[in-house]
């Protein structure tokens, strides 16, 4: 136990990264068919940086250029302003409002107009702030009529336009928006299928392997929480924690460990992570079938650790001696 707490400490000391203002209320990330992305700034500077964090849920910009970069609003008000000592939002500007949640239903106040003098409200002391931005995002309710009319394949939504502002100066954040299709859910829940009656076979018929097995089936849920956190994500904890149990099974695995962790990694890696079978854009940095694997991956092995340890303490039971016996 003392080895498991200090890997949960080493791994949350590892994983936390450093956290950038928020300038909006917190929407759960999920996976989504449109990705967002950007093709670059108007006039690019050393020191700023943007991206699409969350599966495109939020934009994320990061200012150490030493001056004051501006967002405008939708009516091209002041929005934000990342400055060197933080990030302020105009109180005074609509789209504060509307950006709150992903959906903008948050209600305009009567003193929030684009014409009205800025009031700026320090929100964080960093300079990386995120928020979303409706002019990324397909607003509209149901499909666009190009997926509808073509759900096979990729369609090009729009190029969009951020309005970026130095001083006097402004210039563009760019990129496009883009539906995708799903992918085809039921291969990867063959993989599930395949992969844990394989490796059931190899634990039952080579006992030694369920040690590669417990740190394959580790590293999976330890793979997907790290391209999650790579998107901009928070370190979730469970897929971190579920991938140290069955790592420590790897190490030293008695039958009531090995049903326990497998059983933890087949929930908490696989079962409660099996959204991303049917989804095109995940909440993960890098390819999606990256992820898709690890999460078959997790779901399979650790249904075959927690079956192998059920039937070896099965066994066990079996051969145990009865009372008559000892006492004869």
């Amino acid at each position: 136990m003392r080895r498991l707490a200090l890997l949960v400490a080493v791994a949350g000391a590892l994983l936390a990264p450093a956290t950038p203002a928020f300038a909006h209320g917190g929407d759960a990330t999920e996976a989504t068919a449109y990705r967002v992305r950007i093709t670059g700034v108007s006039t690019p500077e050393d020191g700023l940086t943007v991206r699409a964090v969350e599966a495109g849920a939020r934009l994320e910009l990061s200012n150490t250029t030493g001056h004051s970069v501006e967002v405008l609003g939708y009516s091209g008000e002041p929005y934000l302003d990342v400055r060197p000592d933080g990030t302020y939002q105009n109180v005074n500007s609509p789209t504060a409002y509307l950006n709150e949640t992903l959906n903008g239903e948050t209600p305009v106040p009567p003193n929030a107009v684009p014409t009205a003098a800025p009031h700026w409200r320090r929100i964080s002391t960093s300079t990386t702030v995120r928020w979303h931005d409706q002019r990324t995002q397909w607003m509209s309710a149901g499909l666009p009529p190009q997926a509808s009319a073509d759900p096979g394949r990729a369609h090009r939504l729009r190029d969009w336009v951020v309005p970026l502002r130095v001083q006097v100066r402004t210039f563009e954040l760019r990129g496009t928006l883009d539906w995708e299709p799903p992918p085809r859910a039921w291969l990867w829940w063959l993989g599930v299928a395949v992969t844990g009656l394989t490796a059931t076979a190899l634990a039952m018929r080579w006992p030694r392997s369920v040690a590669p097995l417990a740190l394959i089936g580790g590293l999976s849920p330890m793979l997907y929480a790290t391209t999650r956190i790579l998107d901009g994500g928070a370190p979730p904890l469970v897929l971190i924690l579920s991938g140290l149990l069955a790592l420590a099974a790897a190490y030293r695995h008695p039958p009531f460990y090995l049903a326990l962790a497998g059983a933890a990694l087949a929930l908490f890696g696989g079962v409660t992570e099996v959204g991303a079978f049917p989804a095109a854009v995940l909440p993960a940095a890098g390819p999606g079938w990256l992820s898709r694997l690890a999460v078959t991956l997790a779901l399979g092995i650790g249904a075959a650790l927690c079956l192998t340890g059920v039937l070896r303490l099965r066994a066990a039971a079996q051969i145990r001696p009865q009372p008559e016996t000892v006492a004869a």
